[in-house]
């Protein structure tokens, strides 16, 4: 790791769990808006199924990072934090497919203003879900 690489990282791991989580969450959701914006302008791809693929991208982001630096603390083994997130991640993106077909289709609004607000609705339940649960430390039984 390089020497500005290193003193990135531990500037991150300073910051309030908070920044840490909207440092990660904002990684995620532009990886997501990126993927979104290229398949639908570039390739040509229907909003809806190319947020589905943009999704499967920014999982791995999101993941990454809040394994790393927002809930490190946390401990939690790969095995159980990694189907836990995926499923708070389902379940936001299920949210965030609920919200944005609305949006598309019911408001009629831009999809990539609407694709803007669904991610940022979504992400107040993501944090919670995955602070209490998905990356919480199970006690030994």
């Amino acid at each position: 790791m390089s020497l500005r690489v290193a003193a990135l990282a531990e500037r991150l791991r300073r910051l309030p769990q908070g920044l840490q989580f909207i440092a990660v969450g904002g990684s995620a959701a532009a990886t997501h808006l990126l993927v979104v914006l290229l398949l639908v302008g570039g390739a040509g791809m229907a909003p809806l199924l190319a947020n589905v693929l943009a999704f499967l991208v920014a999982f791995g982001v999101s993941y990454s990072g809040h394994a790393w630096l927002t809930f490190a603390d946390k401990k939690a083994p790969h095995a159980q934090a990694l189907p836990r997130f995926f499923l708070v991640a389902c379940s936001s993106f299920a949210l965030n497919e609920l919200l944005y077909y609305l949006a598309l289709h019911e408001l009629h609004w831009h999809y990539a203003w609407s694709l803007v607000a669904v991610l940022v609705v979504v992400a107040v339940f993501t944090f919670v879900a995955a602070k209490c649960w998905a990356f919480a430390h199970a006690a030994p039984h």
